[in-house]
Formats: structure tokens, sequence, C-alpha cells
């Protein structure tokens, strides 16, 4: 068994705040919605083994303590990835950096307050 995608919700019209966070500040590419899904509003986002579908929820409320966790390639990329949201006006918040053992990490929030965690084990560990 192996994850497929990881589904977070949006408000109606929130899909340029995702395309956002998960095309600009993530690096991720938008991939096109089934014909009759696309109807529904909401956008899809893929980069290497991850794929994240950001649908329409109304009413909406964030996901604040649910949340992905995507593993990034070294503590450089996690880095690179937390400057370039908080640059895009994105929370980042490293309060727990080093509490999930093995790894570093942060915790960023994307355009309509959804958790998502970045991770990234240290070299040489």
């Amino acid at each position: 068994m192996r994850l497929h995608h990881v589904q977070l919700s949006c408000p109606a019209g929130g899909e340029e705040g995702a395309r956002r966070f998960w095309v600009e500040g993530m690096g991720l590419v938008e991939v096109a919605k089934p014909p009759v899904l696309a109807a529904r509003g909401g956008a899809w986002f893929r980069g290497g083994a991850v794929e994240v579908h950001v649908g329409v929820e109304e009413p909406f409320v964030p996901a604040r303590r649910a949340h992905p966790a995507l593993l990034l390639d070294g503590p450089e990329e996690l880095a690179r990835t937390a400057g370039r949201l908080r640059d895009l006006g994105f929370e980042v918040d490293w309060t727990d950096r080093a509490t999930f053992p093995g790894h570093e990490r942060c915790h960023a929030h994307d355009a309509h307050g959804n958790r998502v965690e970045l991770l990234a084990i240290p070299r040489g560990a």
C-alpha cells in the first residue's frame, strides 16, 4: 500500500491562493483535474512522489492540527523552501524544529490556514 494523494480544502474562489502556496512556494506543478471534477472547483498539484488535491469546501474550516508532512531532500532544501514560502508571505513556524526525532522540521500554513509540516533528515544522520 502507498499513499496516492492528500486532500486539503479551501473556500470557494481559493484556487489562486492554493496555486501560490503549492506552485510558487512548494515547487509543485498544477495538473489538470478530470472535467467532471473540475466543475467542482479546486486544483491538483504534483511533484515527484507527492500529489496534493485542494478541494472547495463550504463552509470552509482550515485544518489547523491535521496536516500532511512532506519529506524534503535535506536541510538545505528545507531552508530554501521555508524561505521561499516566507518571502511569499506565508506563515512559517520553526518553534518545534528539532522535536521530531531524527529530523529537522518546520510548519507552514497555506493561503487558507491549513497546516503543512516540512521535514528533512539532517546530513550524516
